[in-house]
Parts: C-alpha cells; structure tokens; sequence
C-alpha cells in the first residue's frame, strides 16, 4: 500500500469533485498525476461540469452538486466552491455517506465548521480540511526538527501572505456575502501554521484596513501562547509580498524561503547564524495529492481523525478566525444565521 507520505493513490476510493473553479482545476491536475481515482464532478451548471470532466478524462459529469452527492459510484466528495457554500455542500456530501476534503478556510466561523465534524464522528466519515500546505514534505520535516529540539526553545512564529489580487468589486475575494477578504483566503495559511508549530493561542491581538466593500484588505495579528511565545501573521489581497516564514528558537532559526506555504526549501540556521541544515525535495505538480493522500489514508485505517491537522483542530483555527474577525469588525451573514 502506498503510504501517505508518498502522495500517490491505490486507486481505490473514488473521488468526486464539487465545484470547478480554480482550485478544483489545480486539485483534479494533482490526483489525476498521482493515480487517484476521479469519478464524477458536480456542477450548478451540466455545461460547465461537462467541460471540465472532459478537460480531465472524468467518466460522470453531474448537473448539480445534490447528483453529486448521491452518485452511488462516488466515496469521496472534494468540496471546491467560495467559503460561504463550505458548509452546505459538506453537510450534503456527509448525508450522503461521503467522505470530505472541504477546502481552507474550512468555513465561515467555527460553529459551521463543529457541525461539519460532528455530522462526520456521527456518522464514522472523515471530514479533512484541505490546509495542503500542513501535508508537503517541507511541513513534515519541520515538525521533526520543532520536536527534535535541535532549535531550543521555539519562541517565536513569523509568516505572511500577501498577494496583489483582481480588483473587481464583484470578485469573489472582494464580496462580503462570498465571505471575501484577505484573512480568510490567504490569512488562513499563516494562521494555520502557527497552530502547527504552537496550537491554539491564549491571546490574540489584530488589526486590519478594509475594503470599499467592507471585506478586510490588509490584517496582521499577534497570537500570544501560555509561555509567552508569540505569533506574527499577516495578509493582505491587494500588495504582493515575499511571502517567507520563519520559527525562531533559542537554540537557532528556521528560514523557509518563498513562497513559503508551496512545495519549497528552508534553511536552518544554528543559534550563531551557521547553516546546519538545507532542506530542498521537489514535489511532483502544486503538492495538493499529499492532503487527498492523507484522506485515503485515513479511510483505509478506519480513522476519522490524523495527528497533522485533525477536525478538532480546523475547528479551532476557525474560532481564531472568528476573534481576529470580532476584533477587527468584519461580520458575515453566517454569522447572523443560527
């Protein structure tokens, strides 16, 4: 069997898509190189499903995501729609005896995501949040190296994400009833990565500016932790950045070169500036097989939880969000909605 470090596929569980944008695109290219099993994907639109079952070699186009959900031929559905539909369209797929990849930001606020990993525990599914910057190999080394000790005391967390993206109001990223702006779609990585290396912080403090259209276009928080560690995260969708991240230890540092959440090198240095290590392993496509890997993995095991990013935590990561929201002043529907 092949292991999830591997990131490639038996072939065995068969995969539908849920949503054909972007992400999907990139998603669907990663599984087809690394021999996972695409069934089916789901459409609002037969015409756009058709298109991209056909751009991909898939078997099944579906009209609709409820046909999706229902395709007896499906038994794992990746949710690849805006944030806002997260919920929704994971909660369809787990009725229907599917597991889920449900795409980062997992949802809107942390109660959607609870109801997300309650329905899955219930019903003995995997609900896996698709943060597939956690699954890559530069990820699993620095872990390693986190746990090894060879950094002292890990003290401190520095990362951002910052891009120049469309402008166009009517943009998804830009649209609050999409749950657009920047910490939510790019601010999720760093936030996600200091929980990787320290858990749910005990303090946060943010600050943001935002758009014309009411969505946060820039934020930048400190998450403070019991032992007065601390982490630095900031985003923004409208200024391009490098893009780096680094963990910094009493007993040296960790450089992880841009773009830091991609299949990437790190350098690390010892406590005087001595590179001691270099790590650079190149992945195959974008890297998002390793998150689709861990899946199968999980199902395979009989496991509705793994040890790198289970449910309990994405739904933590969510109520960080949901505080750094709070502070900030950006509100979504969802929120309102109970």
């Amino acid at each position: 069997m092949p292991n999830n470090g591997s990131g490639t596929s038996d072939g065995r569980l068969r995969w539908g898509i849920l949503g054909t944008g972007f992400i999907a695109d990139l998603q669907v290219r990663d599984l087809v190189d690394n021999g996972f099993a695409v069934q089916a994907v789901g459409s609002r639109s037969l015409e756009t499903s058709q298109a991209f079952a056909s751009r991909f070699g898939i078997p099944t186009a579906h009209g609709s995501y409820e046909d999706l959900a229902a395709d007896p031929d499906v038994d794992v559905v990746y949710v690849a729609t805006p944030h806002v539909f997260h919920h929704e369209n994971a909660l369809l797929a787990l009725n229907a005896g599917k597991h889920v990849l449900v795409e980062k930001a997992f949802t809107i606020n942390a109660r959607q995501a609870q109801e997300i990993v309650d329905l899955a525990a219930g019903k003995g599914l995997v609900a896996l949040e698709a943060m597939w910057t956690r699954f890559l190999p530069h990820m699993a080394r620095l872990r390693e190296i986190v746990a090894g000790g060879t950094l002292g005391e890990v003290r401190k967390v520095v990362a951002s994400h910052n891009q120049d993206l469309p402008k166009d109001p009517a943009h998804r990223l830009n649209d609050p009833a999409l749950g657009g702006g920047a910490l939510l779609d790019l601010g999720v990585y760093p936030v996600s990565f200091s929980f990787d290396v320290f858990g749910a912080p005990q303090r946060i403090l943010a600050s943001a500016a935002l758009t014309a259209t009411g969505v946060d276009r820039q934020t930048a928080a400190i998450f403070e932790y019991a032992d007065g560690q601390q982490a630095l995260v900031d985003c923004a969708l409208d200024t391009a950045g490098n893009n780096r991240a680094a963990i910094i230890g009493t007993g040296g540092w960790v450089e992880i070169e841009s773009v830091w959440y991609n299949p990437t090198p790190f350098t690390r240095y010892d406590a005087s500036g001595n590179i001691v290590e270099r790590f650079d392993e190149p992945v195959q496509g974008r890297g998002m097989q390793y998150q689709a890997a861990e899946l199968e993995r999980l199902v395979r095991e009989g496991l509705t939880a793994g040890t790198v990013l289970p449910p309990g935590e994405s739904v933590a990561i969510m109520a960080a969000l949901d505080e750094v929201r709070r502070q900030i002043g950006l509100t979504y529907d969802a929120d309102r909605h109970h």
